[in-house]
């Protein structure tokens, strides 16, 4: 397995050394709901609408691209856990900073206008952390690791996604363990 990476490595390396990278730098924002998942049989989950706000660079070869981003986010949601008599309703409300490293595929590229697929991982850094209810906020994680995938649209220099992030856990209290969820619709536009 070994002898075949190596190759493939030297070949890919090589191919993308004598390609004319492409670079673009640009800032970004939108709207985002997000809803914590919780590793508890009953209970509903509820999402909130918040907003996130950065910067992203773009290195692309021909149809392939990789993109770093760092933004600021707010996320949270709402629970309501039921048992045989007691309902407990909390809510969660946190804000990260986030960077995430996509590696993109431009399925239509035009010379306006242009539409690509991204995935990869995104590295989330919480920065303030709260939840009602009778949880407490000591559980919250410090930092979590999760993956975005989505798709998106270029027109001239804006630049249209939307994505969904599975995010790592977020909340761990003995018994409960809670993942993060958002859907981002953001614009961008490209200065560089």
């Amino acid at each position: 397995m070994k002898k075949i990476i190596v190759p493939i490595l030297f070949l890919l390396l090589s191919v993308i050394s004598f390609a004319q990278p492409k670079f673009d730098l640009g800032l970004k924002g939108g709207i985002n709901t997000s809803k914590i998942s919780l590793n508890v049989d009953d209970y509903n989950s509820e999402s909130i609408l918040k907003y996130h706000i950065g910067a992203f660079g773009r290195i692309g070869w021909n149809r392939i691209f990789v993109q770093p981003e760092m933004y600021f986010s707010k996320k949270g949601g709402g629970i309501e856990l039921n048992s045989n008599v007691l309902a407990t309703a909390a809510s969660f409300d946190f804000n990260t900073f986030d960077a995430p490293l996509l590696l993109g595929f431009n399925v239509i590229k035009g010379s306006t206008v242009s539409f690509h697929i991204v995935a990869g991982p995104v590295f989330s850094f919480i920065t303030k952390s709260g939840v009602s209810g009778n949880l407490s906020e000591e559980y919250f994680e410090d930092h979590y690791i999760g993956v975005q995938y989505g798709l998106g649209i270029d027109v001239l220099f804006l630049t249209f996604d939307a994505r969904m992030e599975h995010g790592g856990t977020v909340y761990s209290k003995p018994e409960i363990e809670g993942k993060n969820n958002t859907f981002m619709l953001s614009v961008g536009f490209k200065f560089l």
